[in-house]
């Protein structure tokens, strides 16, 4: 007999919503995002509901957007995720602690250390998300790194991460007072990388993990992105477009799995997608239709501006998307998918802004199953 299936849900938490109008949804919470109480009840709930994790993004910036839209935007500002997830772990008991860190702009050592310590204090339940957002003026740099450089970099630095969660045995710490001795040097080594972009002696000043390693996820879809996926992650977070995309997108990084020598079955793909419940599935369409009416186009064209990475402000919002758009260095995927999306569905530029400034991804309307 072939083994159950067990479907896998993560809340993609920033720590509320992605949607720029939802903080204004009646019977909202307008101050979550720095609101401890209110986002200890989410987690409790989502825990109580058995979702496997509960995951931070990071964009290390606020969001460069114009100050029409900035004053808009509850997602401009969160918690840092690490701090967050730390204090989560002591009110929860088995759901995940997800965050991203940034290749990029962080340091694989620091990676190191936070990680391990969300996955001790937690006991065993944390996930580093590799990332590498745009966040370049915050860090002394004129520009973000190039896409490939930048994927680069992000495996040599998992080589890294994972090779200090290794520098201690689980057995190395003996703590015996009779004998004082509390550490086995036998046990222990020094990493001594020197690579391309990183030299890191070691060793970590942490205790190993209690996973070992913490849960490895990835979120890039480009061809870069999919084969850090394929060598490296037990999780990808992914939004495609419909099924047809979804189904073009499993079978690839699987693929991908397979010929890295890993199980394929030992990496999870997520789905992006979004659920709105209401006591029948036209109740649930009119709050859709209620939520997406309060994204501001201030707040949407900043939004789209973001996912093209350049401004759009200035383009007519009753025409179609620019075809001639300047190259960018923020995510190729992201400007894929917009430009995609505005061709399959003739969609105008003010139409497209406002599916990105509420969620653009897959909708769900779902009746209540009421006991």
């Amino acid at each position: 007999m072939a083994d159950p299936k067990n479907l896998h849900l993560t809340a993609f938490m920033r720590p509320v919503s992605l949607h720029t109008g939802a903080w204004r949804y009646p019977g909202s919470y307008p101050d979550a995002n720095f609101n401890l109480k209110h986002l200890k009840s989410f987690i409790q709930k989502l825990e109580a509901a058995k979702f496997d994790a509960f995951f931070m993004a990071d964009h290390l910036a606020v969001l460069n957007m114009p100050v029409e839209a900035l004053k808009r935007s509850q997602t401009t500002t969160s918690f840092e995720p690490l701090t967050l997830l730390s204090a989560l772990s002591q009110v929860t008991s088995r759901i995940g602690l997800a965050a991203t860190a940034s290749t990029t702009y962080d340091e694989p050592y620091h990676i190191a250390t936070r990680f391990a310590s969300l996955d001790l204090l937690s006991e065993g339940k944390g996930a580093w998300n590799i990332g590498n957002p745009e966040s370049s003026k915050n860090f002394s740099q004129d520009e973000h790194m190039q896409h490939g450089d930048r994927y680069k970099r992000a495996r040599e630095a998992y080589d890294i991460v994972t090779g200090l969660w290794d520098i201690f045995a689980d057995d190395a710490f003996l703590r015996d007072q009779e004998s004082n001795t509390y550490l086995d040097p036998s046990k222990m080594h020094v990493l001594d990388h020197k690579g391309s972009d990183f030299s890191v002696r070691g060793a970590l000043n942490i205790a190993r993990p209690v996973q070992g390693w913490p849960v490895i996820v990835q979120a890039g879809q480009s061809e870069p992105g999919r084969q850090l996926a394929a060598e490296t992650a037990e999780a990808v977070f992914c939004s495609p477009r419909d099924i047809n995309a979804a189904k073009e997108l499993y079978p690839g990084i699987k693929g991908r799995t397979k010929a890295a020598g890993r199980n394929p079955d030992h990496l999870k793909i997520l789905p992006a997608a979004m659920f709105i419940i209401g006591d029948s599935k036209e109740d649930a369409q009119a709050k859709r239709l209620k939520l997406d009416s309060l994204v501001h186009y201030d707040s949407a064209i900043a939004s789209l501006s973001v996912v093209l990475g350049t401004d759009a402000s200035g383009f007519d919002p009753d025409a179609p998307l620019p075809t001639d758009l300047p190259p960018t260095n923020a995510s190729i995927t992201a400007r894929q998918g917009a430009e995609k999306l505005a061709a399959t569905e003739d969609l105008t530029v003010r139409q497209l802004a406002q599916r990105y400034g509420g969620y653009s991804g897959l909708v769900n309307l779902a009746q209540s199953q009421r006991r």
